[in-house]
């Protein structure tokens, strides 16, 4: 076999295979360029069939990752790239106790969450915005949105790596925010037979197990194999979930330039829907943070998900690549639920209303592209071409009684609601559907060793139909965008990189206005400037950027109708500093620190109370810390670590309608012990105290009336068995 051929083999399964874990790979034979895929981190180990062919070994770097392939698509390294990514790792997520990806997002500088609809999906905001507020936060999955519909909370069991993308990605994704974008890649299949099992007890009858087992098949052809199931009360009176995640996966290489993957996800979640406590006249702490002030007999809200991926890969020659794919999922949200509504002038008696959900929805996307390079004189260019689409369907079902029955939130009694639904509460009964097709393009140009220039332009049409069954009416809409992005790096030396990079961004908002008009898209505007350094042995990687953003259009409940419609608030505007830092910052000791700097401003509203307002959730610092110490325990390999996750005080109401109905969620700081015994070569005990000071607080709120508390302490203890 040639050594072209050797080489373009291993840049299809280095990417392919499992490119997205945090090991670093070498290949056995040097190349005569510098190539990404040469130090692509990757977990993947060739099989004694495959050896002939590539050779991989690995090495483990802590918490830290060369690349990023959500930011461009392209096996582009970190340092390369105008903007911040912070890339958490898989090493990083197991050290700090993460099992979903609000843990995860917590490592992250700028994140900050959000009010999660009775703690049933994943909300948080980047930059300060948070999307549409009719779903949970947008995210990405192997490159493909995975937020449209509904999801319940995100596992990690499947989880490579998280990548926080910060600043817009409307030219390579379309629609989403101008603060980041998250993409999560899932593990993938290895051609070297690995298991892992975890099984984890703790506070509350909290109950998980999660599985992981990947090997060949054939020659040719690997699979993996993801599970978790989880079952836990809860320290709120009449709080439980249960949850569970199938994903099985495989890789086939059907031929040495080609790979054809396919993955499988079906998670299911049955959980109280819980909006959390009051602020009683705007104070915090009157209420115990137990107090459920919901219905038990409600029983739970149950959300499905079923989901499947689709990707190709075919090297043409060393220097072009065709690659494409298709998701479609399947996803439903179906409960009941008791919620408060106001406090009465008594104090003590909550006025409450009953809503009963049936929503499912279907969303079907694809993409091709072509990725090259090539030079013009003594610039090489890496470019992108791409075509996508997708079609989403959203039904949505809801009853609604709007006086449903009082309960004393100091004594509660539970019973005492109205349990009927009649054809008369039907309050929505709609279709949406969405069609989207786009172009895009990406040139990344070396234009000197040191100067780096990214172009990127993306154009998309899209349709939007909304029926009302209620009344027969149907609202149609019709948009078209177009989201350049430019970057400019410059690297004075080979450990530092100054950037600027400057974007547009889109999003439809979905619904319809309460006269049964359709809204205008939102639109963004980001500028950023920052610098990278990284150590000269790579074994750390930081990240400071300045940012300033605005966007328009933003949806906001109505005033005169804001349990049920919403109106384009007008524009926000967003800006700050992000500092992160991750790697080995001395031998046997992993660091991960990440701080936040970030003012948010309502500039523009049809209310006027929210003129000049901070937006809800959102800190103006916050920061987190995540150091670990290697050590020996009886001859035996053992960790110590300590985390700190800080968050300032933030306003609490999403859009209050006159000043009574404003109040502040108090800062807090939470402090987590971790630790790990290796009893052999393949078990492992891991423990984990989060909160160690049982500190009070909240963590997020949409108003005075659903204000969701953070967990006391609490003690978890995982056995881990490889094989």
């Amino acid at each position: 076999m040639t050594t072209r051929t050797k080489r373009r083999l291993r840049r299809v399964l280095v990417p392919a295979a499992a490119a997205l874990s945090c090991a670093s790979v070498f290949a056995a034979e040097p190349a005569d360029t510098q190539d990404a895929a040469d130090t692509t981190p990757a977990a993947a180990t060739a099989s004694a069939s495959t050896l002939d062919t590539v050779s991989v070994t690995g090495k483990k770097q802590p918490y830290r990752k060369l690349t990023a392939t959500g930011a461009t698509k392209t096996d582009t390294l970190l340092k390369d790239l105008p903007q911040s990514v912070r890339v958490l790792t898989e090493d990083l997520l197991e050290d700090a106790g993460v099992t979903n990806l609000a843990g995860a997002l917590d490592l992250s500088s700028g994140v900050s969450r959000q009010s999660n609809l009775g703690g049933l999906w994943d909300s948080y905001a980047m930059r300060g915005f948070t999307g549409d507020p009719s779903f949970g936060s947008d995210y990405l999955v192997n490159g493909f949105n995975y937020s449209r519909g509904y999801n319940g909370v995100r596992d990690a069991a499947n989880t490579g790596s998280v990548e926080v993308l910060k600043g817009p990605s409307a030219a390579l994704y379309g629609r989403g925010e101008p603060g980041g974008t998250v993409n999560i890649t899932t593990k993938k299949p290895l051609f070297q037979r690995e298991g892992q099992v975890d099984i984890s007890y703790g506070s509350f009858d909290a109950f998980r197990t999660a599985i992981d087992l990947t090997g060949p098949i054939s020659d040719r052809m690997a699979y993996r194999l993801n599970g978790a199931y989880e079952k836990a009360g809860s320290y709120r009176d009449h709080v439980s979930s249960e949850r569970s995640l199938i994903s099985p996966s495989f890789l086939w290489m059907l031929s040495d330039d080609t790979t054809l993957s396919y993955e499988l996800e079906v998670s299911r979640q049955k959980a109280t829907f819980d909006r959390g406590v009051m602020a009683i006249n705007g104070k915090l702490g009157v209420l115990s943070r137990k107090r459920f002030l919901g219905e038990p007999g409600d029983g739970d809200h149950d959300t499905e998900t079923v989901g499947h991926q689709v990707f190709l890969q075919h090297y043409l020659n060393d220097d072009w690549q065709l690659q494409g794919g298709f998701s479609f999922r399947e996803s439903s949200i179906k409960g009941t639920s008791t919620e408060v509504r106001f406090l009465r002038a008594d104090g003590e008696n909550a006025a409450r209303q009953r809503r009963t959900r049936d929503n499912e929805a279907s969303d079907l996307s694809a993409r091709a592209e072509l990725l090259g390079s090539f030079r013009t004189g003594p610039l090489k260019h890496n470019v992108l071409f791409g075509v996508d689409a997708y079609k989403f369907v959203d039904e949505r079902l809801q009853y609604r009684i709007a006086n449903a029955g009082d309960i004393n939130i100091f004594e509660p009694v539970y019973g005492n609601v109205v349990w009927g639904f009649t054809p008369a509460n039907r309050n929505t009964d709609t279709k949406e559907e969405q069609d989207s097709r786009s172009l895009y393009a990406q040139d990344q140009i070396d234009l000197t060793e040191q100067w780096k220039l990214l172009l990127g332009v993306r154009f998309d049409d899209y349709d939007q139909k909304l029926t009302n069954n209620r009344n027969g009416i149907v609202v149609k809409k019709s948009l078209a965008a177009t989201s350049p992005r430019v970057g400019l790096v410059y690297q004075p030396t080979k450990q530092v990189s100054l950037y600027a990079q400057a974007g547009k961004s889109f999003r439809p908002n979905g619904g319809v206005s309460r006269d049964f008009t359709a809204f205008d898209p939102e639109e963004g505007r980001s500028y950023e400037l920052g610098a990278k350094w990284d150590s000269a042995d790579q074994r750390i990687t930081s990240t400071v950027a300045l940012f300033h953003i605005t966007k328009e259009n933003v949806l906001s409940p109505d005033p005169v109708d804001p349990n049920n419609f919403y109106v384009t608030a007008g524009e926000v505007e967003s800006k700050g500093l992000e500092f992160d830092l991750s790697g080995e910052i001395m031998p046997t000791v992993r660091l991960s620190f990440a701080y936040a700097y970030t003012k948010t401003e309502v500039t523009k509203d049809n209310n006027k109370l929210l003129e000049g307002r901070e937006l809800a959730n959102v800190p103006l610092h916050s920061a987190n810390l995540m150091l670990v110490k290697s050590l020996s325990l009886n001859d035996k390999p053992a960790t110590v670590g300590v985390g700190l996750n800080y968050v300032g005080e933030r306003e609490g109401a999403v859009a209050p309608l006159v000043a009574a109905d404003d109040f502040k969620l108090p800062g807090y700081t939470t402090v987590k012990l971790t630790g790990s015994y290796n009893f052999d070569k393949q078990t492992k005990l891991m423990l984990e105290v989060d909160n160690l000071f049982d500190k009070e607080y909240y963590t997020s709120s949409y108003s005075q009336a659903w204000v969701y508390p953070g967990s006391p302490r609490a003690f978890k203890a995982t056995l881990q068995h490889r094989f």
